[in-house]
């Protein structure tokens, strides 16, 4: 994993210190940034592609990366829809490569080989592939293996629903067997998607199981399950909308904060709007199940991020 700017770390180190002083996260340090609506897929469990608008240009996006790059975040990710769709996503990649946090690439695109990964490679520091019956792209597991050549750390995704708990076997072996990691995720409850749940109690054995039988392979962290029981999710992550706008307090509410393109983050999050909307959050009982507002706090302990990273660091 390459080393970035030490200043990076402080403006993490800073966000770190003052959500303890205050005792909540104020300050996140991962950031999903939803490059466009488009998708090949429309995923029964996903909401991206019917909530759709157009496309941000590429100044604006460049835009928001800088005012990330100001903040706390640490992590950003960039996703979609299908980020692969953008006509400028290499340049974007480039620019990403400049800012002061390491970048995570999400895609579930059946002809990835078919784009220039061995050129994109160079500007993303982890890619993430997406695969699972949702997207109806489980031909990609039979791409692994070039992909794991690529100069990056490779994980695939997989979304959990009732039906495919009993598919994870086959799945985690060939991340193994491919020197791939695999982050296992239900998929969550969203409005204007159908409710794929899974039983989480179901879902927690069998990823215990399959920990111990591919140890270094899973990196779905305990705490996630534990947040999950205790219906605690953080707003120690963020999610930007494609319009530029950040989803506050969380995605599956559907509320929006700021617009990143013009305002900054770091400053608004010390604003009484968000204030009050972080109460929204706590307050919440949906108890969703968003992967990303679940795990967030994994990441920021000690123990759990040694846990969590394992498959990473020790492959």
């Amino acid at each position: 994993m390459r080393i970035i700017s030490p200043s990076s770390y402080l403006s993490t180190l800073r966000g770190l210190c003052r959500n303890l002083l205050a005792g909540r996260p104020v300050f996140p340090f991962y950031a999903s940034f939803k490059l466009t609506s488009k998708c090949h897929f429309g995923c029964p469990f996903c909401n991206v592609k019917k909530d759709g608008c157009p496309d941000l240009p590429t100044s604006d996006i460049k835009a928001i990366l800088r005012n990330l790059s100001r903040s706390s975040v640490l992590m950003t990710s960039f996703e979609g829809g299908e980020p692969l769709l953008r006509e400028d996503i290499e340049e974007l990649l480039k620019y990403a490569r400049q800012c002061k946090f390491y970048l995570l690439f999400t895609t579930s695109a059946k002809n990835l080989l078919s784009y220039p990964m061995d050129r994109y490679a160079q500007y993303i520091d982890f890619l993430h592939v997406s695969i699972d019956e949702g997207h109806d792209n489980l031909e990609l597991f039979d791409d692994l293996g070039e992909l794991s050549k690529l100069p990056l750390g490779l994980s695939v995704q997989t979304v959990v629903t009732p039906d495919t708990i009993s598919t994870l076997d086959d799945k985690v072996r060939i991340c193994r067997d491919n020197n791939a990691n695999i982050v296992i995720i239900p998929a969550a409850k969203m409005d204007n998607a159908k409710d794929c749940f899974p039983d989480m109690d179901e879902l927690e054995q069998k990823i215990s199981a399959l920990r111990r039988k591919y140890p270094n392979t899973i990196h779905t962290p305990a705490g996630f399950f534990n947040a999950y029981r205790k219906g605690k999710c953080s707003s120690a992550s963020v999610i930007i909308a494609p319009d530029g706008r950040l989803y506050y307090p969380c995605h599956i509410l559907g509320q929006k904060g700021p617009d990143l393109r013009v305002t900054d983050l770091s400053e608004w999050l010390v604003s009484k709007e968000a204030k009050d909307m972080r109460r929204t959050m706590k307050l919440c009982e949906r108890n969703c199940g968003w992967y990303q507002y679940y795990a967030i706090d994994s990441y920021t302990s000690v123990a759990s991020v040694v846990d969590a990273m394992r498959p990473v660091l020790f492959r």
